[in-house]
């Protein structure tokens, strides 16, 4: 007599704030860390590929993760006219690292996470992130973020990513005006911020907030650029570009001619996400 099928496991995680949830179907459990600062565990699914949460939070899969690299870092390359000196604050998981060193003009590239154990969980469960961490541009640090933007030299640095988690434990103190202004004279005249800003559907007034304090410490121009995001909150995300002075038009013709392998991002997205969906407009506006 044959065997009733074990019901699917799933892996849930539920947003209170916006009554929703997501779930992925796991196989079994590959890894688990308890961090001095959060504790860290992979899945396996069974159609996502392998699965990264942080305090229970989604952080990315295997399967869509390129969405969120490629434009937390291409749209900032390719609209600074020149970037050389490039710093991540976070992105312990190495793909935006990744996505920067595309670029054949970028000379250095910092990353400065505070959790070495999501770089060491990447490296072992998401190693084609990695591809990058050896390239002799590319620096490592893990050590705190905020710290290491105030003690940056003024006019330092063309693009500045900060690829944090949600704003709440380590990373609560990189959504606020002090660590903006950090940045912002870190950054060089023609410098550009760039910060993951969550959903422009259900979190806006997040969005309205960190730009509101973005503004506060200086800068004068902004930009929220939206995309697809299966895996966090209502599948929409975004990342928000700060200026100090300036417009946000790109380098149409390098980005067209620049041969980068990527699977989302090309020219013509990053036109395509420059047009702001009216109910977006309406709520940023001013």
């Amino acid at each position: 007599m044959s065997q009733p099928d074990a019901p699917a496991r799933w892996q849930y995680e539920n947003f209170e704030h916006t009554g929703s949830a997501i779930g992925f179907r796991i196989s079994r459990k590959l890894d688990e860390v308890q961090s001095p600062f959060q504790k860290i565990e992979i899945f396996e699914t069974t159609d996502w590929g392998n699965l990264m949460l942080i305090d229970g939070a989604v952080m990315l899969t295997t399967r869509d993760n390129f969405l969120y690299h490629e434009m937390m870092s291409h749209p900032a390359l390719f609209t600074h006219p020149a970037p050389k000196r490039v710093v991540i604050i976070g992105g312990g998981d190495c793909g935006t690292l990744r996505e920067v060193l595309k670029h054949s003009g970028v000379e250095k590239a910092v990353q400065c996470d505070i959790d070495e154990q999501v770089t060491r969980m990447a490296e072992k469960w998401f190693p084609e992130l990695c591809d990058s961490n050896n390239d002799p541009r590319a620096e490592l640090l893990f050590d705190d973020g905020i710290a290491y933007m105030k003690n940056r030299e003024a006019g330092s640095v063309d693009i500045v990513i900060v690829d944090s988690t949600d704003p709440v434990g380590p990373a609560e103190g990189l959504f606020n005006k002090a660590f903006y202004e950090s940045c912002f004279r870190a950054l060089k005249d023609d410098g550009i911020l760039v910060q993951q800003s969550e959903s422009p559907l259900a979190l806006l007034d997040l969005i309205r907030s960190m730009r509101a304090e973005m503004g506060k410490a200086g800068f004068s121009t902004f930009k929220t650029l939206p995309f697809p995001q299966p895996c966090y909150p209502t599948g929409w995300w975004s990342c928000t570009l700060a200026r100090k002075g300036g417009s946000f038009g790109f380098r149409d013709s390098d980005a067209r001619t620049a041969r980068l392998k990527t699977r989302y991002y090309t020219a013509d997205i990053h036109l395509g996400a420059l047009a702001t969906p009216p109910f977006v407009a309406e709520a940023l506006d001013g």
